[in-house]
């Protein structure tokens, strides 16, 4: 499947900034089954953006607006390429759980078993767990699928009832929340259960129909486990589903907090306006360079001889070469 991903951000501020630094985790991965095919990203003000990878492989921009400024805009498009890959099982055998208490396998995931941040264990949150019931169950695979449904079900999908940096006990009190909310809580279990969860942002092609509850303008998250004899398997809890070819990778983190879409700071002593677009459309097939070229120099009408051909084409390579 060929998707097209166009995300554009704008921050306005209600008087001027001296400088913007701004960070952004916004270029989708080449991994197992998702290839990125392309992807640039500008900002206007016009910046000159650098990249680097992280510790967990992520592609990271970054960039400084030193002028003055009322507004920030960031515009990103991807094209990604995502095959069909064959289901997880439903089960896995109970062996996997002493497999998950090896050494070796939590020295190589210690980041993903780590409890740090909004991902870490609660008094609430072991409320929520006595109260609804949850618990392990004879493997880990059966027992997240359970917990992905379970969760589904516990909570409303209610865009601003939380914020970027609400802790999990908010949701837990409220009964609502976003992506972040519900991928933040069944980390924490999971990892609470011995099993490696990382937090996964990126997008999703939503069906409304097939029961997805996630805005499709918006960005979207959710977790992905390691499950002894199927490797990383994701579970969004949003939507009640196994992670697909819906869904587009884009980062990993241990929490949102490794991996926002974008971040960064200001020097002006003024209020900022934050909005966000997003686009997710599927397509038949990569775009072609002609779909999008624009014509610099038009095709002179050719004439004459073939040392008037080899002449055009010295000059073109010269041009190519300034």
């Amino acid at each position: 499947m060929f998707y097209l991903v166009r995300h554009v951000t704008r921050y306005r501020y209600d008087g001027p900034v001296r400088e913007s630094v701004m960070q952004l985790y916004m270029q989708p991965k080449t991994d197992g089954a998702q290839r990125l095919l392309s992807f640039q990203v500008s900002s206007q003000p016009r910046a000159i953006l650098q990249a680097y990878t992280d510790h967990f492989g992520n592609a990271v921009y970054h960039f400084d607006v030193p002028g003055v400024h009322r507004e920030l805009t960031i515009e990103a498009e991807a094209e990604v390429e995502i095959q069909p890959t064959a289901a997880p099982p439903e089960w896995v055998d109970a062996s996997a759980w002493q497999a998950l208490e090896a050494p070796n396998l939590k020295g190589e995931h210690f980041d993903w078993l780590e409890d740090r941040g909004v991902s870490q264990s609660t008094p609430a949150l072991a409320a929520f767990l006595t109260q609804r019931g949850i618990a392990k169950l004879d493997d880990p695979m059966t027992s997240l699928r359970r917990l992905c449904r379970l969760l589904f079900e516990a909570f409303e999908y209610v865009p601003q009832a939380t914020t970027v940096d609400s802790p999990i006990d908010v949701a837990l009190s409220k009964g609502r929340g976003v992506c972040q909310d519900f991928s933040h809580i069944m980390i924490s279990i999971a990892r609470g259960w011995g099993i490696p969860a990382r937090y996964v942002s990126g997008y999703l092609f939503t069906k409304v129909d097939a029961g997805d509850r996630s805005a499709p303008d918006a960005t979207h998250a959710w977790m992905e486990a390691f499950v002894p004899g199927c490797g990383w398997v994701g579970f969004d809890p949003t939507n009640n589903v196994i992670a697909s070819e819906r869904h587009i990778r884009v980062a990993i983190g241990r929490d949102y907090d490794d991996v926002p879409p974008s971040r960064g700071v200001y020097k002006g002593a003024v209020a900022s306006e934050l909005a966000v677009a997003v686009t997710v459309r599927p397509a038949q097939g990569p775009r072609r360079h002609d779909d999008f070229l624009r014509v610099v120099r038009p095709m002179p009408h050719l004439v004459g001889r073939i040392e008037a051909l080899a002449g055009d084409a010295q000059q073109q390579q010269q041009q190519q070469q300034q």
